[in-house]
C-alpha cells in the first residue's frame, strides 16, 4: 500500500456547554455544523425539572420526624416515616427534547446533579427514579447515545461505598433503553479532593449525616489512587456483563498520569474523549493548543479500530445562538458533567494561560478573531496526524477482529488467502536472505550435494502459489550457486498455478509434485542404462508452515513427516528452529466479543483466536527508567522446536505407530507424536492491579544463521521490522480474573496430542505478594484464585 494513500483518522468533534440555551433547534445545529462541529450535546431535562425535584426533596425532608433516622430501623420503611417520594411524570416544560430530525446529531446528557452512589437511601432512590425517567424518554424519542456522570464515591471527607448501587442503576438503565448506547463519564484518574465540589443544585449535599461513613484523612487530604477511577469503571462493566452498549466517556486531566494509566484506558471501550478548557495551553500568538503529551495521547487513541469522538467542553457558546440567562431559571448551577470548567477550577494553584486569557484584565493577543479557536486547533491536529506504520495500514479494519486459526492439513486454502500472505515483502526478503546464506556456506564448507552436476537440491514443501520458489531461484542467482528446485503442494488448485508459473515465470526450471509433503518420497532419479531409478535426497528443505504461535498450524508434525527426504548428513531445514512466547493481557473488547458468541458456540471461550491485538494492556511490562510511553510487554518463552530432529527420535516415534510397543500415550493414541507435546509453567509479576482476560501468544524463528523473524512486540522491530504476515494468537479465559496491586500470575500452558489432532490447554493462577518483593527468600505468596482449565481439543488442529 502506498503510504500516501493511507487515510488519516477521522475526528468527530462535538460541543458541550454546561449552560446551553434550550432547546437545541435545527438552526443552532446547522450553525454548529457550519462552524465545523459534528454534534452537540443536550440535557434530557430542563432546569425547571431540576427545581421541581429539589422542591419535592425539600418537602419530603420537612415531613420526616426529627431524630427518626438516627436508629437502625430508620434505614428501612416504617409506619412512622413516609415512603420515599415518587417523582412525577415528565411534562413538556420538563424536557427540551422532542422527536425530530436533529436527534441523530445530538448526544443526550443525563442530569449530572443526581447522586446514584449516595449513602442516603432517599437521595439514591430519587436519583434512580430520575435516571430511569430520562433514559426511558430518551429511548422513546430515538436518541442513540446518552452520557451519564460517573460515580461519586466521596462526600467531603466521607467515603460513600455506593459503587454497587451505581453499577446496579446502570444495569437497570441498559434494560430500560434496549437500544441506547450509554457512556459513563469518568476522569482518567481519581481526584477525591475535587469530587465533592458540587454545584448549588446537586443532590449529593442533601445526604443526611447519619448515613455518611467518616474516614480518616491525613492533613485534610486523601491519598490519590491513580487506578481508582479505572477500578470503579471495571466494577460497573463487570456488573453489566461487558454489555456491548456500555462505553467510556473519558475526561482528560490537565496533567496526564503515568503511562501505565494511559495504557490501561487505551484497552477500554472508549467512545468519547472530553477536553475542557482548563487543559489547553496558549501559544505565543494567543491560540489554544495542547501539550505535547496530550497531542501524543490523542494521536494514539485515534488509532483505535473505532476512533473515539472528541468533545470540547465549555469552550464558548455557538456563535449565533441566544446567550444563556442564568436568571431565567430557579437553579443557577447544575454541576459539571465533564469535569471543572475554566471558571470552576478552584483547585488549581495558578491559572493556566487559557484561564488567564478568560479574565477581563488579560486581553487576547489574537490579531483576527476566530469564533471557534479550540475547534480550529483540533481540526489542525486532524490534518497533521502522522501516518500509521506499515503494520497499522495493512491491518486497518482487522484490529481486535477474532479469526479462527487455519486448518492447513485438512482444508485447501483459497487463492485470496495465499494472496494475503504474499503481500508481506519482509518475510520473503528474509527467506531469500536465509536461502542465499545457506547456499553460500554450503559451497564455502565444501559439502557434497544430492543433485546432479553438483547442484544443491532445494525442496519447497507446502509451496502454495510459489512465492518461496521464486525466492529460492533468486537466492541461487544472488549467491551464484547452482540449484535444483522442487515444489511440493497437496492443494490441486494451487498445483495448477504452480505449473503456470513454471511455464511463464520460471522457464521450466522447477519440478512440481502434487503430494502431501509427508507422503512424498523425494526427488526421483532416473537410472543409468539398465539400472533402475531411485528416490534421491534433498539438501535444503524450505517451508512456511509457521502459525501465529509458531507450532499451532502443525509445522512440527509436517516437517517430521517430510524429514525422511532430507540429506541425513548435511541436510538443512529453513526454518531451523522456532519458539513460542506468551504474555497475560487485559482485553475487554475481545472478552465481550467472545461472550457474545458463546450462546451459539459453547466452545468459543476455549478456542485460540488469531487476532491483530490493538485495544489491549499488557499486565506485566519490563520496567524502564525513565518510564517509556509504551512499556515493553513482558513475554516468556514457552517452548522450542528445532529441525531436523535427531534420527533416534523419529525412529522411536515410528516404532510406536500402531501400538506395537504397547501401553500407548497418556491422553490417547499410541504415543507416536508424544515428542511434539510440550508444557510450560511461568510467572509474571504485575505491579499494578488489573484484569486478566487471556494470554497473548507470539513466536520467533531462526530461518538460518542470523536471519530471524519475530512477532514478539519487544523484538519484532529489531529482527523483522514491518512484517505483516502473522497476527498474534489469543488464548481467552472463560471468566476474567481480577487481581490487586503487587501480584504474580502463574501461567500454565500445554501442547497436547493424541496422534489425530493437536490442541492446547491453559490456566492462570493469581498470588498476592507480601514482604520484601525484591528478594524471593523474604516474599510470601498467598493464592487468590485460579481460572478454569481451558482446552481447545474440540477445535484442535487435525493431523
Amino acid at each position: 500500500m502506498d503510504p500516501s494513500e493511507s487515510p488519516a483518522p477521522t475526528f468527530y468533534v462535538g460541543h458541550h456547554q454546561t449552560s446551553r440555551p434550550l432547546p437545541v433547534t435545527l438552526k443552532v445545529l446547522n450553525q454548529a455544523q457550519d462552524l465545523g462541529y459534528d454534534m452537540l450535546t443536550t440535557p434530557i431535562t430542563t432546569p425547571y425539572f431540576h427545581s421541581r425535584i429539589l422542591a419535592l426533596l425539600s418537602s419530603h425532608l420537612s415531613q420526616l420526624k426529627p431524630g427518626a433516622n438516627t436508629s437502625t430501623a430508620a434505614k428501612s420503611p416504617s409506619s412512622s416515616n413516609p415512603l420515599p417520594p415518587v417523582v412525577p411524570p415528565l411534562m413538556p416544560i420538563d424536557t427540551p427534547i422532542t422527536p425530530n430530525d436533529t436527534l441523530p446529531h445530538l448526544i443526550a446528557v443525563a442530569s449530572p446533579w443526581i447522586d446514584l452512589c449516595s449513602p442516603d437511601p432517599l437521595i439514591a432512590t430519587i436519583s434512580r427514579q430520575v435516571l430511569g425517567m430520562e433514559i426511558a424518554y430518551a429511548a422513546f424519542c430515538g436518541i442513540n447515545t446518552v452520557v451519564i456522570r460517573g460515580p461519586r464515591l466521596h462526600h467531603g471527607k466521607a467515603n460513600t461505598g455506593g459503587l454497587s448501587q451505581y453499577a446496579r442503576a446502570i444495569h437497570g438503565a441498559l434494560d430500560i433503553g434496549n437500544y441506547l448506547n450509554l457512556l459513563i463519564s469518568v476522569p482518567m484518574t481519581e481526584e477525591p479532593d475535587s469530587e465533592g465540589d458540587e454545584g448549588m443544585g446537586s443532590l449529593a449535599p442533601f445526604a443526611r449525616d447519619e448515613y455518611l461513613d467518616k474516614i480518616e484523612v491525613t492533613d485534610g487530604k486523601r491519598e490519590r489512587d491513580v487506578f481508582g477511577s479505572w477500578d470503579s469503571w471495571n466494577i460497573i462493566r463487570t456488573v453489566c456483563k461487558y454489555c456491548s452498549r456500555l462505553f467510556v466517556a473519558l475526561v482528560l486531566p490537565r496533567h496526564l498520569p503515568s503511562p501505565s494509566v494511559v495504557n490501561r484506558w487505551y484497552a477500554e471501550p472508549l467512545r468519547l474523549l472530553s477536553f475542557s478548557t482548563n487543559i489547553f495551553l496558549q501559544n505565543a500568538k494567543g491560540y489554544p493548543v495542547l501539550s505535547k503529551s496530550h497531542q501524543a495521547l490523542l494521536t494514539r487513541y485515534m488509532r483505535l479500530r473505532v476512533a473515539p469522538w472528541i468533545l470540547l467542553v465549555d469552550v464558548g457558546s455557538i456563535p449565533g445562538a441566544q446567550p444563556y440567562d442564568p436568571n431565567s431559571v430557579a437553579v443557577c448551577e447544575n454541576g459539571s458533567l465533564f469535569g471543572p470548567s475554566v471558571h470552576a477550577d478552584a483547585n488549581c494553584t495558578s491559572p493556566t494561560p487559557a484561564e488567564a486569557a478568560a479574565l477581563p484584565q488579560q486581553p487576547s493577543r489574537l490579531k483576527y478573531k476566530d469564533p471557534t479557536p479550540h475547534l480550529s486547533y483540533i481540526r489542525h491536529l486532524q490534518r497533521n496526524q502522522p501516518l500509521g506504520s506499515v503494520v497499522e495500514r495493512f491491518g486497518a479494519g482487522y484490529q481486535d477482529y477474532l479469526q479462527a486459526p487455519l486448518q492447513p492439513l485438512t482444508d485447501n486454502l483459497e487463492s485470496v488467502t495465499y494472496e494475503v500472505f504474499e503481500k508481506d515483502p519482509v518475510k520473503y526478503d528474509w527467506y531469500e536472505r536465509a536461502i542465499a546464506l545457506a547456499l553460500s556456506e554450503w559451497v564455502a564448507q565444501g559439502k557434497p550435494t544430492s543433485g546432479p552436476d553438483s547442484a544443491v537440491v532445494i525442496a519447497v514443501v507446502g509451496a502454495g502459489r510459489g512465492p518461496l520458489v521464486t525466492r529460492a531461484l533468486k537466492a541461487s542467482n544472488t549467491s551464484g550457486v547452482a540449484v535444483e528446485v522442487w515444489a511440493v503442494e497437496k492443494n490441486e488448485n494451487a498445483f495448477v498455478v504452480l505449473n503456470r508459473h513454471n511455464e511463464d515465470d520460471w522457464d521450466g526450471r522447477v519440478r512440481i509434485v502434487k503430494s502431501d509433503m509427508r507422503s512424498w518420497k523425494g526427488p526421483w532419479r532416473e537410472g543409468v542404462g539398465e539400472e533402475s531409478g531411485d528416490w534421491g535426497k534433498v539438501d535444503i528443505l524450505v517451508s512456511e508452515l509457521l502459525g501465529s504461535f509458531g507450532d499451532n498450524e502443525l509445522s512440527p508434525e509436517c516437517l517430521d513427516g517430510a524429514q525422511h527426504v532430507l540429506n541425513t548428513t548435511h541436510g538443512i531445514s529453513i526454518p531451523a528452529s522456532y519458539t513460542a512466547h506468551i504474555a497475560p493481557i487485559m482485553a475487554p473488547k475481545l472478552h465481550a466479543d467472545i461472550s457474545a458468541r458463546t450462546p451459539s458456540d459453547p466452545s468459543a471461550p476455549e478456542t485460540p483466536y488469531v487476532v491483530m491485538l490493538n485495544a489491549i494492556d499488557f499486565l506485566a511490562s519490563v520496567p524502564t527508567n525513565p518510564p517509556h510511553p509504551h512499556p515493553q510487554a513482558h513475554t516468556h518463552q514457552a517452548w522450542e522446536f528445532s529441525h531436523p530432529l535427531p534420527p533416534a527420535v523419529l525412529d522411536a516415534a515410528a516404532a510406536r505407530k500402531g501400538g506395537s510397543t504397547g501401553g500407548g500415550a497418556v491422553i490417547g493414541g499410541d504415543g507416536a507424536n508424544d515428542h511434539n507435546a510440550r508444557f510450560c509453567n511461568t510467572k509474571f509479576r504485575c505491579l499494578k492491579r488489573g484484569v486478566c482476560h487471556g494470554l497473548a501468544g507470539y513466536f520467533e524463528t531462526v530461518l538460518y544463521g542470523d536471519v530471524e523473524l519475530s512477532t514478539r512486540p519487544d523484538t519484532m522491530e529489531r529482527k523483522s521490522p514491518n512484517m505483516i504476515s502473522w497476527f498474534p494468537i489469543f488464548f481467552p479465559l472463560k471468566s476474567p480474573i481480577y487481581f490487586p496491586d503487587l501480584c504474580e500470575l502463574d501461567v500454565s500452558i500445554w501442547r497436547q496430542t493424541d496422534d489425530r489432532k493437536v490442541w492446547y490447554e491453559w490456566m492462570v493462577e493469581t498470588f498476592l505478594l507480601l514482604g520484601d518483593v525484591s528478594s524471593s527468600s523474604t516474599t510470601t505468596r498467598i493464592r487468590l484464585g485460579s481460572s478454569d482449565l481451558h482446552s481447545s481439543k474440540k477445535n484442535g488442529c487435525l493431523m
